[in-house]
């Protein structure tokens, strides 16, 4: 790279601001060392063979200049005496080698590359495992654009580093390794003077490897805010639109992108200060070995072919610097890629799978009792959401939880759906602690629908047959029917076969939400958990919903968080609470009588109708 190129990136990288600190979550000593090696161990074999193969390959390509020195000193020589044997078979030789050298080369890159692919396959696989297992609190506090860039840029780096850094590395180490062999024993002493200029060498690839690591692993950060920033405005479209976001957000995102682009001008910065001091070392050390070789040739104690020979060797010697330092920055990119999924990988869910899960109490009862004994709950921030509390629910019972916003409504109901565990006391089912049942029978038994209603791309049948995957067309249609969504679903162009395509965005909000329920029947849970699940119901929608949920809720434990009141109508049992606390408990009858607080809320609600 030239001066020009340098001055060209001191220039940008002034320009540019600089990044953003890194935000992701610490890495633990040695886990990007440890993820490497579970990653390769299955694959040491064919590491092995390719080795094998990269090192005979370097053997016969760095013989080229041997064999000209000998052709140069012996068949030369022998040509003029009318023998023309020695060149013949030098020329066959450095065929030979060439045609060797080729077919190796092209071995070396089916195994690496078959290697490469298996360790990436794997590598993407289990991102998108534990990024699965992982709790939601994670999921709240690590958006989904930074896992995204965890599996797609991050990954990238590492198939990069895998598909041609390793090469271009072992190339250059092989042949640094057969080069320094051929000429000590060519001759020694231009031998050692040659060998001398590792040290300076040495020197500047040290310097440009510290300086690039910090640069890489901004550049990761950089690039993941990048995909965060676009994902999450992305995702938000119709907001974004609605309230002419376009201008803000593309002012938020040109500086995560300058700082992504300042980060890079920093890379190319320090490419250019190694290559040209590299570059500059080489043509320094070149110049004297051919000075002293010279003085070596005019005394007779060294031979012209030789000293061809050490000349063409120092190039081949020299020449692989820029590979090396593409290398090198491939590795530090690669390297910070791989700390950041390391860390990913080795962050344990908050919420775990018990090492010896406990079985639930089988009986008759449809229903099973939930009981919160002693509980608290707090964020990691320390803020107390749910100050210390008891709470039985029987079993076969509906109680509606009822409150102002941010009164702990779906605090609770997430500590019943194991989303989070409570920082002190226990939520139990039928007296087993929820941290005791394993997560296959918790999600058979606690079911849980939300206020958004997610739904995957695919038909509408095979998005309620999430609920229970081996139920039958049957068994599908009769929840859809039971909730009430059997006849808009067989009004859609092709029925229960139409593709609701991307979040269901081919149905309306209500449609998406009577198909969630359906989904939450098919489950056939002993406890059922509506969070605002009617909330994107209109009135004659809610009503058919209402009217369903009295057969399918009976006999069953259900929990219903709402901001309607009318849904509470249903409900054996209110609860009211305010900052976390539960300050009324009793039946929606003799609350409304009342004069307590869901008493003016439920004025405050009829008024709204009126």
């Amino acid at each position: 790279m030239s001066t020009t190129a340098v001055d060209a990136a001191e220039e940008l990288a002034e320009e540019l601001p600089a990044p953003a600190e890194d935000e992701d979550i610490p890495v633990p000593q040695g886990a990007a060392r440890r993820l490497l090696g579970e990653l390769l161990g299955p694959h040491r074999g064919r590491i092995a063979a390719a080795m094998l193969v990269i090192l005979v390959q370097q053997a016969a390509l760095q013989a080229g200049p041997l064999l000209v020195a000998f052709a140069m000193d012996r068949g030369i020589p022998a040509l003029r005496e009318h023998e023309s044997g020695p060149l013949i078979a030098v020329i066959a030789a450095y065929l030979g080698c060439a045609a060797l050298s080729t077919v190796l080369q092209r071995a070396f890159i089916r195994f690496s590359a078959r290697i490469n692919q298996d360790v990436l396959l794997e590598l993407r696989g289990r991102i998108f495992r534990h990024a699965q297992r992982l709790s939601l609190d994670f999921h709240e506090r690590y958006t989904s654009g930074r896992i995204i860039s965890r599996a797609t840029s991050d990954v990238d780096a590492l198939r990069e580093l895998l598909a041609e850094g390793l090469q271009e590395l072992l190339s250059v180490v092989l042949s640094v390794f057969w080069i320094s062999l051929v000429l000590m024993v060519m001759d020694w002493r231009l031998g050692l003077l040659s060998l001398l200029s590792f040290l300076p060498m040495y020197l500047s690839v040290r310097s440009f490897r510290r300086r690039s690591q910090r640069v890489y692993r901004r550049s990761r950060t950089a690039v993941a805010a990048v995909i965060v920033r676009f994902t999450e405005t992305m995702n938000g479209i119709r907001p974004v639109q609605a309230f002419r976001r376009e201008r803000a957000n593309d002012e938020a995102f040109g500086t995560v992108n300058h700082q992504y682009a300042a980060t890079t001008a920093d890379g190319l910065l320090e490419m250019a200060r190694y290559v040209t001091t590299s570059r500059a070392i080489a043509n320094v050390w070149i110049t004297g070995v051919v000075v002293a070789g010279a003085l070596l040739v005019a005394d007779g104690s060294v031979e012209l072919g030789v000293l061809t020979a050490f000349v063409l060797y120092l190039r081949r010697l020299y020449e692989p610097l820029d590979q090396l330092a593409m290398f090198l920055n491939s590795y530090q990119s690669a390297a910070a890629a791989l700390e950041k999924i390391a860390g990913l990988l080795a962050h344990e869910p908050s919420v775990a799978e018990p090492a010896v899960p406990a079985p639930l109490p089988e009986h008759p009862v449809k229903g099973r009792t939930v009981s919160f004994d002693g509980v608290r709950f707090a964020y990691r921030t320390g803020k107390e959401v749910l100050p210390r509390f008891d709470l039985v629910l029987p079993a076969g019972r509906t109680t509606a939880v009822v409150g102002a916003n941010g009164a702990g409504k779906s605090t609770l109901a997430k500590l019943l759906a194991r989303f989070y565990d409570p920082t002190d006391g226990r939520v139990a089912l039928d007296g087993v602690d929820l941290r005791e049942l394993s997560g296959d029978e918790l999600r058979r038994n606690v079911v849980m629908v939300t206020q958004e209603s997610f739904l995957f791309s695919g038909t509408v049948a095979e998005n309620i047959a999430i609920g229970r995957p081996g139920a039958t067309r049957e068994e599908v249609e009769r929840a859809a029917r039971d909730i009430g969504a059997y006849e808009f679903i067989t009004a859609l162009p092709e029925g229960f076969d139409t593709d609701v395509r991307k979040r269901g965005g081919r149905i309306s909000a209500g449609q998406r939400q009577l198909v969630a329920f359906a989904r939450a029947l098919l489950a056939d849970p002993a406890v059922l958990i509506l969070d605002e699940a009617t909330s994107s119901l209109d009135v004659p929608g809610e009503q058919a919903v209402q009217q369903a949920m009295r057969t399918v809720l009976a006999g069953r434990t259900a929990v219903v968080i709402a901001h309607r009141l009318s849904t509470v109508e249903i409900a054996d049992r209110v609860l009211v609470m305010d900052q976390g606390r539960i300050v009324e408990d009793g039946r929606p009858a003799d609350l409304i009588g009342g004069r307590g607080r869901f008493a003016d809320l439920h004025r405050a609600w009829r008024d709204s109708l009126v």
